[in-house]
C-alpha cells in the first residue's frame, strides 16, 4: 500500500497510543514507522532488566557535547529504539507532574493545556489497580500499581525519614497535591512491565487498517506547496528508498531529539542551522530543535548495615537464582524496577511549588566515583541505599541540531546544563535535605555509613561532588515547542506552524519541562493529540 490515511513516525510512548487511537475507525488506514526492532528483548520484559538495556541494541545511546559546568563531561543520553520506544527500557515510574505545569502552559498562550483540560486524558489511559478516586482511572490500557513481587526495608525507612524531616506523607503524589513522600507506582502488569507496546499496540496488531514497519530509519517529510504529502525511508540502513503518502496527516513522535533532526533533514527550520548542514530551507521556523530541557539529579549515597537491597543480587548466581523464581512466579527482585519511593519538595527558591524530586533507590553507589549509574557491573557488590536530589524545572536551556545532512548521523545534542546559576544552588539545598534525610532516625537500623558525597560539610564540597557525579534523568523536551512565540514550533492543537497535514505529537511539544518524570505526560500528550487529529 503506498497511501495511508495517517503515518506516524516513531511508536514509542506516543506513537503506540496514536496509533490504537487513530486506528480504531477501521474507515482509517494507519501506517507505524519505528526505527528499532521488535521489542523482543528478554530484559525488556523483565522489570530487573532495566540495567541491561542501556547501550544495547534497543537503545540509541546518545550522549551531550562536553558539558562545561561539570568538568565538559559528555552525559550519555539514553533513548529507546524499538516498539514501546523509552517506555520500553525506562525505570517504569509513573508521575503526572505538578498540575500548575499544566496551567503554565495555557496561560502561556496554549488554549485547552491548563490542568483541568488534560487530566482526563491521564485517566484515559490508566489501569489503576490501587488507586481509586476522582484522579485516576480504572477502564484505561495502561497498568499502574505498586510493586507487590518485592520491596526492601529501605524504601519504606526512607518515607518515615522524610516524613521525619517535615514531608507530608503522601502514598498518592499524582492526585490531589504533588508534595509529600510516597513508594512509587510503576507500569507493571503481573510482575512484568507493561509498556506502550505491550498496554496500546500489540493488543491492536490485528486491525487489518494498521501496518507497522520496523527497522525502518525516516530520511525526509516530503512537502508539496507547504504541506506534508508523504515520508522518504529506508529499510535497515539499505540504500534503496521507499515513499509512502498520507492523505491526511503525518505525524512525528520520535521525540525530543529525533523529531527536531527529521524536521531539519526535511528542510524546516533555521535557515542558517540548515544551510551549515547543507539542507536547503524549505520552510523557516527557527524554534526547531531550540528549548531543550531535561532534569538533572546526583547520588547521596549509604553503605548498610545489612544485606537487604539490589547491590548483592547483581552477582552472576543470585541473577540466575532470581530470575528463576521470576519465570516460576514473576515475583522476586526481579519483578521491579530500580526506584522504590519519591518525594517531591520545596527549596528556598521556590517555597510555594514544588522544585526538586528525590528518586530513591536500594543500591549503593560506593565511595568512589567508579560507579555509572547506567551500568549494573560497575556497582559494588555490598548493599545500601541512594536518595538521587533531582532538579525539577531547570532554567538553563540547550538546543538540538543536525550534524550532517546524513539520516544515519546522530544530532548534537547541546543541553547547556547548569548554565544557569540558579540551577546549581537548588541541586545543592536540595542535597542537603537529602543529607538530612539520610541521617534521620528511621534510617538507624539500616544505615552504616554515608560515602556520597564525600565531603558535605560545604557548598564547594557539594558541588564538587555534582560536577563529577551529575547525571540526566533522561527526560529530554521542549525541542518543537507548543506556542505562540518566536520559539514556537506547533501550536496549541500541535500542528507545525505554517505547514498543512503535519504534526509533532510527543514530549518535544512540551513549552516547559513538567515537574516529575516524563512518560505518563506523553500518554497524556498522545491521547489528547488523537482527539485533535480526529475532530479535524
Amino acid at each position: 500500500m503506498s497511501t495511508y490515511h495517517y503515518i506516524i513516525i516513531g511508536a514509542g510512548s506516543a506513537g503506540c497510543v496514536l496509533a490504537n487511537r487513530l486506528s480504531a475507525d477501521p474507515s482509517h488506514s494507519v501506517l507505524l514507522i519505528e526505527a528499532g526492532g521488535p521489542d523482543k528483548k528478554m530484559e525488556i520484559h523483565i522489570p530487573a532488566g532495566y540495567g541491561k538495556l542501556h547501550r544495547s541494541e534497543v537503545d540509541w545511546g546518545f550522549e551531550t557535547e562536553p558539558q562545561e559546568a561539570v568538568l565538559n563531561r559528555r552525559i550519555y543520553l539514553p533513548r529507546g529504539k524499538t516498539l514501546g520506544g523509552s517506555s520500553s527500557t525506562n525505570a517504569m515510574a509513573y508521575v503526572r507532574g505538578n498540575p500548575a505545569d499544566y496551567d503554565d502552559w495555557a496561560a502561556a498562550g496554549n488554549p485547552g493545556w491548563a490542568y483541568r483540560d488534560v487530566l482526563p486524558y491521564f485517566i484515559r489511559s490508566e489501569h489503576n489497580q490501587d488507586i481509586h478516586n476522582a484522579y485516576h482511572g480504572d477502564r484505561g490500557e495502561l497498568q499502574v500499581e505498586y510493586p507487590k513481587g518485592f520491596r526492601t526495608p529501605f524504601g519504606e525507612a526512607f518515607v518515615e525519614a522524610c516524613v521525619q524531616n517535615g514531608f507530608a506523607d503522601n502514598p498518592d503524589f499524582n492526585g490531589a497535591r504533588q508534595e509529600g513522600v510516597g513508594l512509587l507506582q510503576l507500569t507493571t502488569q503481573n510482575g512484568k512491565r507493561h509498556s506502550a507496546a505491550s498496554a496500546f499496540l500489540r493488543p491492536v496488531l490485528q486491525r487489518k487498517n494498521l501496518q507497522v514497519i520496523t527497522h525502518a530509519q525516516v530520511r525526509r517529510i516530503i512537502l508539496h506547496n507547504d504541506k506534508a504529502t508523504a515520508v522518504e525511508f529506508s529499510r535497515k540502513g539499505g540504500s534503496s528508498l521507499q515513499i509512502i503518502h498520507a492523505s491526511k496527516e503525518i505525524i512525528l513522535s520520535a521525540g525530543a531529539f529525533a523529531s527536531p533532526q527529521l524536521l531539519m533533514l526535511s528542510g524546516i527550520g533555521d535557515p542558517d542551522v540548515l544551510q551549515r548542514a547543507g539542507v536547503a530551507c524549505l520552510h523557516e521556523l527557527r524554534g526547531v530543535g531550540r528549548n531543550l530541557q531535561d532534569h538533572l539529579f546526583y547520588g547521596v549515597s549509604a553503605l548498610a548495615t545489612v544485606q537487604k537491597g539490589l547491590n548483592h543480587r547483581i552477582s552472576p548466581l543470585n541473577q540466575l537464582k532470581d530470575l528463576a523464581r521470576f519465570l516460576l512466579t514473576q515475583k522476586g527482585a526481579m519483578s521491579v524496577g530500580p526506584l522504590e519511593a519519591m518525594a517531591f519538595g520545596s527549596t528556598s527558591a521556590s517555597p510555594d511549588r514544588v522544585d526538586f524530586q528525590f528518586h530513591f533507590v536500594p543500591l549503593y553507589l560506593g565511595a568512589d566515583y567508579r560507579t555509572d549509574i547506567y551500568d549494573l557491573t560497575t556497582f559494588p557488590r555490598a548493599d545500601g541505599f541512594t536518595i538521587l536530589p533531582t532538579l525539577l524545572r531547570p532554567k538553563s536551556r540547550g538546543y538540538v541540531t543536525l550534524r550532517s545532512d546524513n539520516p544515519f548521523d546522530a544530532p548534537i545534542i547541546q543541553p547547556h546544563f547548569l548554565s544557569v546559576e540558579a540551577d546549581m544552588a537548588l541541586l545543592v539545598e536540595a542535597g542537603k535535605k537529602a543529607m538530612e534525610v539520610m541521617q534521620a532516625a528511621a534510617f538507624d537500623p539500616y544505615r552504616k555509613q554515608i560515602t556520597l558525597p564525600p565531603d558535605s560539610s560545604s557548598d564547594e564540597g557539594f558541588l564538587q561532588h555534582i560536577r563529577q557525579h551529575l547525571e540526566t534523568v533522561y527526560h529530554p523536551v521542549g525541542t518543537c515547542k507548543m506556542g505562540r512565540d518566536e520559539e514556537a514550533v506547533v501550536d496549541a492543537r500541535l500542528r507545525v506552524h505554517g505547514l498543512e497535514g503535519l504534526r509533532v505529537i510527543d514530549a518535544s511539544i512540551m513549552p516547559t519541562i513538567v515537574s516529575g518524570n516524563t512518560n505518563a505526560p506523553v500518554y497524556m500528550i498522545a491521547e489528547k493529540g488523537a482527539d485533535m487529529v480526529l475532530d479535524q
